[in-house]
Parts: C-alpha cells; sequence; structure tokens
C-alpha cells in the first residue's frame, strides 16, 4: 500500500481495493441532500423558515471533485431554496429537487452526459435513494443509514451524513484516480 493510501485508511478506515478499481473511471458522483450533505433534521422557524447545516468538508470535497473534472449532482425529493443556493455556490450545476422518481433523473443525467452506469456513483441514506444505489457503479450509503440501505450499498462511510461523509467519499474518488492533494485549498 502506498503512502498516502496508508494515510486515508488510517482517516476512514480500511479501503478495499475493489471500491478502488471501481472509482478509478468515475465521472459523475450523484448525492441526495437530507442526510447525506445534512444530518438528516429539518428545523423549521416560527415564521416558517427552514434551516439545514451543511459541512464545510463536504463543500471542500464537492470543489475538490469539480476541480478534477468529476461532475457532481444533487437529486433530492424536497425543494428548498437553501440548497439550490449552497449547491450553485461550490459549483454544483446539476441539481434536480422535488424528485419523487429518483432513478428516472439518475437515467435522464446519465444519458444528458453520455455515461455508463460504471462511471457514476450515487450516495444516499435512505429508502428513496435505493434505486439509484443499485444502478451506480458504485452504490454509497452513509455510516448512519437506513439498515437496508446499507445492505444495498457496495460501500457503507465511516462518516455520518452532514459530518464529512460526502467528503470522505470524494477523498476516495481522488485517490484512486491518483488525483488527491493534501496541500492547498479552495474556499468552501
Amino acid at each position: 500500500m502506498d503512502p498516502l493510501s496508508s494515510h486515508v485508511s488510517s482517516w476512514y478506515g480500511e479501503i478495499p481495493r475493489a471500491l478502488l478499481q471501481q472509482l478509478r473511471d468515475l465521472r459523475l458522483l450523484i448525492c441526495d441532500v437530507d442526510g447525506v450533505f445534512s444530518d438528516g433534521r429539518i428545523y423549521l422557524g416560527n415564521g416558517g423558515e427552514e434551516l439545514k447545516a451543511f459541512h464545510t468538508r463536504d463543500g471542500f470535497g464537492v470543489k475538490a471533485l469539480l476541480n478534477n473534472n468529476i461532475a457532481v449532482a444533487v437529486i433530492t425529493g424536497r425543494r428548498s431554496e437553501l440548497v439550490k443556493q449552497r449547491m450553485e455556490h461550490l459549483g454544483v450545476t446539476h441539481i434536480y429537487q422535488g424528485c419523487d422518481d429518483k432513478l428516472a433523473v439518475y437515467q435522464q443525467l446519465a444519458e444528458q452526459l453520455q455515461l455508463h452506469d460504471s462511471q457514476i456513483a450515487c450516495i444516499g441514506d435512505d429508502i428513496p435513494d435505493v434505486a439509484m444505489i443499485q444502478r451506480a457503479g458504485v452504490g454509497i450509503a452513509v455510516n448512519d443509514a437506513h439498515p437496508f440501505v446499507q445492505q444495498q450499498a457496495n460501500y457503507v462511510t465511516s462518516l455520518r451524513g452532514g459530518f464529512g461523509a460526502v467528503r470522505e467519499v470524494s477523498d476516495l474518488i481522488l485517490l484512486s484516480q491518483g488525483k488527491l492533494q493534501l496541500q492547498g485549498g479552495v474556499s468552501t
């Protein structure tokens, strides 16, 4: 194992070689939002405003992927102006909200980007994400995903949704492609 892989394993636990092989040709990461980018809780204020917490490490991971020509998309069942603002700030252009049939949107996006399932990873946390997780070349569940979702995934993150799980996946993708850098930075 090379030194960089050893570092990453010390952060996230043992990384299966087969997973790194699957991630080598990845061109698109599709993410759910609630329970993946956030901890899954929705905060509602007395005035009806909705609040979510996003982890800056996940933002760094998204920007690192985009800077390495790996597309990022969000497909979520809810609609939220906060999600639109956060994703646009990070540079994500594939933002799909209010999706009852996430797999249909997945298929449409794959066709639009001319990608095969083997070039796509999908990360989710609950039953609406299962069809995408099963279809993607690499299906990923966050550490605190529903147990059934974890059973369907090729990989379960060591970190929980909203607490760096997207960054973990980003690090693994970039490691597998020889693009992970531990110096420099981007604004998140």
